[in-house]
């Protein structure tokens, strides 16, 4: 790890992390936006149509054949982002995670607190009476999955037009605001409202590690331009 690195966290106990889809890249997981992404793989439709909630309500059966493809992962396993970030938490240094991925995998490394500004492919709900259902009933269903009641499942995952979750927003805020560190990780910060929330952070150290540049670098503490992965490890 980065000697800066490991000064600012050694001297800290009220760390706030937030990251993108670069903390899942490294567990096989292709980000949106890389030239391997999803934006650069051929479908009869753009990913960001495919994954809106018009489309998801008119092709729901295309919607499906996509989602089960392209963004559920049962495969992955936590990286050493994951790992450390869940050790550092339970050190007592960081009091959150905040993340706009929709994977999972910063539970399954053991983190407990753990805001998904975009949800989870791990959650789904009947549209019609709101059961539960785990993410293996969806994978295990053909074409549009139903509930027992005979309405569509849908997943807990925010959809292009869809507005992330208020009091998870509100949260996040609140974590921000009151950390004295605040580490941002796998993210070009484009990604609105989320992109937005560093805005909130007034505390001592901004951290900022991702591959390439951000519109932050220039307020950073300190920026480093490797795997977030590497960096962690």
């Amino acid at each position: 790890m980065n000697e800066q690195l490991k000064k600012i966290i050694a001297d800290s106990n009220n760390i706030v992390f937030f990251g993108g889809a670069g903390v899942s890249t490294e567990s096989g997981i292709p980000d949106f936006r890389s030239v391997d992404g999803l934006y650069n793989t051929l479908y009869k439709y753009p990913p960001e149509t495919i994954i809106s909630h018009t489309f998801f309500m008119r092709n729901t059966s295309e919607f499906y054949d996509f989602y089960k493809n392209k963004m559920i992962f049962l495969d992955a396993m936590p990286n050493q982002a994951h790992i450390r970030l869940a050790e550092l938490e339970k050190e007592g240094k960081l009091k959150c995670v905040i993340t706009q991925n929709i994977d999972g995998l910063h539970q399954d490394a053991g983190s407990k607190n753990v805001l998904e500004l975009h949800g989870s492919v791990r959650r789904n709900y009947c549209m019609k009476c709101g059961k539960f259902y785990d993410v293996q009933s969806i994978v295990n269903s053909s074409g549009v999955p139903k509930c027992q009641c005979g309405g569509t499942i849908k997943p807990d995952v925010v959809l292009y037009e869809e507005s992330l979750d208020g009091e998870i927003l509100e949260k996040s805020v609140e974590y921000i605001e009151k950390a004295d560190v605040l580490i941002v990780g796998g993210t070009s910060l484009v990604v609105y409202p989320a992109a937005g929330l560093v805005n909130y952070f007034k505390g001592k150290k901004l951290v900022l590690i991702n591959k390439s540049t951000t519109s932050l670098d220039n307020r950073a503490d300190l920026v480093i331009s490797e795997n977030i992965g590497k960096v962690f490890e």
